[in-house]
């Protein structure tokens, strides 16, 4: 490489995310010397971590004793493995979901908390399982001021470190091949966006820390789809970070690794389209609310058994593809909306981002209608607002896709028949979606956030709101394959001398930790958890 800019150090990190800063914290721990390579700006530093609503997966927290809730190891690890459904050649993947498991508290919770991050005091109860079980009891612990609170102090602690001077962090390096010599891999090369100009980078490591192939253009998720889904929607709103577009993967491949599992993908089945637009179809991620009606394009509801969150991610998502157009709406009023709908991301959860106690317990009893008027506000093409089912027909009309169209009677005749259902009371309660809202309630974290059994048609709760919804990319749950130390690995299972992945690059350890679903908060917890055995173990080598 002639006139190309050359570096040096103990690690070089691709990637300046959740699991490469926190695999450069544990490494400045042993006095290496560290070189983060990231690929967008510095405002970009922290990736999806720090644009996330910030739930982290942990079992055997003082949370989870304060409140009483009884969780084990073995009982985590058998709701894992239920949900992920691994197969025979998953060796590494089960060997990472019992690591996890075993060790949260340790790697995760008390490496967070001793960077100052705490955690609102109520676990949320996320992913409980709708045809088998999932999560057994609560244990989404919500970061208190979201995912950007969590890299903010992250990059405090990392900045306070003793050994600082050993960390550099360049940005615009857009990272493209590895060096190899004998076997080994002694680099990276790549360019710098700015002035084009290449650039290397010798270390005795290497990490991988680019995250995934849900990002991008979105060319190498739909190459990846799940064949049991069939054919991707026409529309995937972009939800994935922009840099995660799979090419470290395919030169980890092309250095022997073992890359598995991109089949397996996580995304969200209510994603609207965001008003910043920093690509095409850039998408915002709902929460979407348990007590609105889940229609498909032609406006019947979705059945036989009925679309809930907080259920099941993954067959929401499958469902919603086997419908007509791919796309979907939900049902509700203002009453609902105000008191249910949320954004899985920070910017959008203002007492929560902003650690506002009085405006977050004021949205609790009375509703965020700050957050509705904003949505509906600024997400036109997707939030329709109107003040009876006719005028809500009509404008849901203006906004089909393909030519499909609200079928009127049956869309009037699901909403009936469900407020009838609540009119008729509790002890005659028929319908599956009610059954769900009365569990829910029975959690404290959930009963101030669920609706008592609320009826669409309430004209006390007008406006009626109906929320058009696509597929929206998230995560890759397949990745470079590792072992438990986080070395990267051939076909035939030996380890390439000098590489390590972590991360969503890693399919958040072993190439796919997650098998088939994610049971929520998994993403952020495997990154600390990967990058830390990481560090430890380059440190120890």
């Amino acid at each position: 490489m002639n006139n190309s800019k050359k570096y040096e150090s103990d690690v070089v990190i691709a990637g300046g995310g959740l699991a490469g800063l926190t695999t450069a914290y544990e490494l400045l721990d042993h006095d290496k010397k560290i070189l983060i390579l990231e690929k967008g700006i510095q405002q970009d530093l922290g990736g999806q971590a720090k644009e996330s609503f910030g739930g982290v997966h942990m079992i055997g927290t003082p949370h989870q004793k304060r409140l009483k809730i009884k969780d084990t190891p073995e009982l985590a690890y058998r709701d894992w493995t239920t949900v992920a459904g691994f197969g025979g050649q998953d060796r590494w993947p089960m060997a990472w979901a019992r690591f996890y498991c075993e060790n949260s508290k340790e790697y995760i919770f008390d490496f967070l908390d001793s960077k100052k991050i705490s955690f609102l005091p109520i676990l949320n109860w996320a992913e409980r399982g709708l045809h088998k079980p999932g999560n057994t009891v609560p244990r989404w612990h919500v970061i208190w001021g979201t995912g950007n609170e969590l890299i903010e102090k992250l990059l405090l602690a990392i900045e306070a470190h003793p050994n600082r001077a050993n960390l550099e962090i360049l940005f615009g390096h857009d990272v493209s091949g590895f060096e190899i010599e004998q076997g080994r891999v002694t680099g990276i090369h790549g360019k710098i966006i700015d002035n084009g100009i290449d650039f290397r980078a010798t270390a005795s490591c290497v990490v991988i820390a680019s995250g995934g192939i849900c990002g991008g253009d979105l060319t190498k998720l739909r190459e990846n789809w799940y064949k049991d889904w069939g054919t991707p929607p026409r529309k995937i709103l972009n939800g994935g970070f922009p840099y995660s577009d799979g090419k470290l993967h395919d030169q980890a491949r092309s250095a022997g690794a073992n890359v598995t599992h991109l089949d397996k993908q996580w995304h969200y089945a209510a994603g609207v389209h965001h008003p910043r637009k920093r690509r095409p179809d850039d998408g915002l991620s709902l929460v979407p609310p348990r007590s609105a009606l889940w229609m498909n394009a032609c406006g019947e509801r979705i059945g036989p058994i009925p679309l809930v969150s907080n259920t099941d991610g993954r067959f929401l998502v499958e469902t919603i593809t086997r419908q007509p157009g791919q796309y979907s709406w939900q049902i509700l009023n203002w009453k609902i909306a105000a008191k249910e709908l949320a954004v899985s991301g920070s910017d959008y959860m203002t007492a929560f981002r902003t650690k506002n106690k009085r405006l977050l317990v004021q949205n609790m009893l009375f509703g965020n209608h700050h957050l509705v008027e904003r949505l509906v506000r600024e997400c036109p093409e997707d939030f329709v607002v109107a003040d009876s089912l006719s005028e809500l027909m009509d404008k849901m009309d203006e906004r089909s896709i393909e030519g499909y169209k609200i079928n009127r009677e049956q869309f009037e005749k699901d909403i009936r028949e469900y407020d009838d259902q609540i009119t008729r009371g509790r002890s005659f309660h028929n319908d599956e979606q009610l059954r769900w809202i009365s569990t829910f309630r029975k959690y404290r974290g959930d009963k101030i956030r669920v609706c008592d059994f609320q009826k669409i048609l309430d004209r006390k709760a007008f406006p009626l709101i109906a929320i058009r919804e696509f597929i929206l990319s998230r995560k890759s749950l397949g990745g470079i394959q590792t072992d438990l130390q986080s070395r990267v690995l051939r076909g035939d299972g030996s380890v390439i001398p000098g590489l390590y992945a972590v991360g969503e690059a890693a399919g958040f350890g072993g190439g796919g930790i997650h098998g088939l679903g994610a049971l929520e908060g998994t993403f952020l917890g495997s990154c600390v958890l990967t990058g830390r055995v990481a560090g430890r173990t380059i440190a120890g080598a």
